[in-house]
């Protein structure tokens, strides 16, 4: 099976080869004998009811600083391509809101990995909370009474806004720290959206799992441990990457949410788990394979490339 493969993706010249997760998937691709095209957000476009995008043929290969061959723009009118990979990198913002309305378009007759219906409905922060028993205190709330009130319950908590992504605008606020109004405050100028706030796990000083879920099966995973001094394990903020089997919770949390990923078309997901409680559910561009697949000597690309070409080839002429 050759498939045409359009990637939707941030510019492929500013990626880490070694890390990032469309690379793997798009040299997997490659070496299967699919066809890629390569294009930017802003590239897409709904026209006179056609789905088209300003896209550019794609070849990869391992290669530090020479990673990637871009052939001449072209209007590819996506209803002729048998897959879209939907992987440009969050904020969940009304941008990308709009690119998902866009893709609906196109699927199911093109494959829309993951399905942006899905994707819409699921944002990381919220989309783990219709999940009973995995999740820890949580509250998501504008209201300053509300988030006080969480804190005085719970005393060491976390703040975070509700569509970040990467760490970013995470806060720890400690029992005794004054600062919690003045988060309030400069969230509220930056953010018409709630804040989130949970119980501070201390769980996490021993890591944050991503644990990959293909077609709603658990496949790997990766333990994140934050530096000293940081409440992060976000790898770009200097998290250590450690290899990780699954424990029976987390096998637990992931037989409780698989059926759904699967029912909704979530193909390939990360989740995030900290001690016994997952905390996010990432579906628009999860990472971490590349990291799993050289501390377990396997192929999570593979994995997810053998799940798309089944759903494609089950979807009606």
């Amino acid at each position: 099976m050759s498939l045409a493969v359009a990637i939707q993706m941030d510019p492929i010249d500013a990626i880490d080869i070694n890390g990032d997760s469309t690379f793997a998937l798009a040299l997997e691709a490659q070496s299967r004998g699919h066809g890629l095209f390569h294009y930017l957000p802003q590239d897409l476009s709904l026209r006179e009811g056609r789905v088209i995008a300003r896209a550019r043929p794609l070849q990869v290969r391992r290669e530090e600083g020479n990673h990637f061959t871009l052939g001449e723009a072209e209007t590819l009118d996506l209803t002729g391509v048998d897959v879209v990979l939907m992987r440009q990198d969050p904020p969940f913002d009304m941008a990308y809101i709009t690119a998902t309305h866009i893709l609906e378009h196109l699927h199911p007759q093109t494959l829309v990995v993951n399905d942006p219906v899905s994707v819409r409905n699921a944002p990381e922060k919220l989309f783990v909370t219709h999940f009973e028993g995995v999740m820890p205190p949580t509250l998501i709330s504008s209201s300053r009474e509300e988030i006080i009130a969480f804190r005085d319950k719970y005393k060491d908590i976390i703040v975070k806004p509700l569509y970040g992504n990467g760490g970013a605008g995470v806060f720890h606020i400690q029992p005794g720290d004054e600062n919690l109004n003045s988060l309030l405050e400069m969230f509220t100028e930056m953010f018409r959206e709630p804040v989130i706030a949970q119980r501070y796990l201390p769980e996490v000083r021993q890591g944050d799992k991503r644990i990959i879920l293909v077609d709603g099966e658990p496949v790997g995973a990766i333990n994140r441990v934050p530096a000293e001094g940081e409440a992060r394990s976000n790898m770009h903020v200097g998290g250590r990457a450690e290899r990780s089997d699954l424990t029976p919770r987390e096998q637990e949390i992931c037989a409780a949410i698989g059926p759904a990923l699967r029912e909704q078309g979530l193909i390939f997901v990360g989740i995030d788990v900290i001690g016994d409680y997952m905390t996010e559910i990432n579906v628009t561009s999860p990472t971490g394979i590349q990291e799993i697949d050289r501390y377990d000597g396997v192929n999570l690309s593979g994995l997810i490339w053998d799940t798309i070409e089944k759903r494609r080839a089950d979807v009606p002429d």
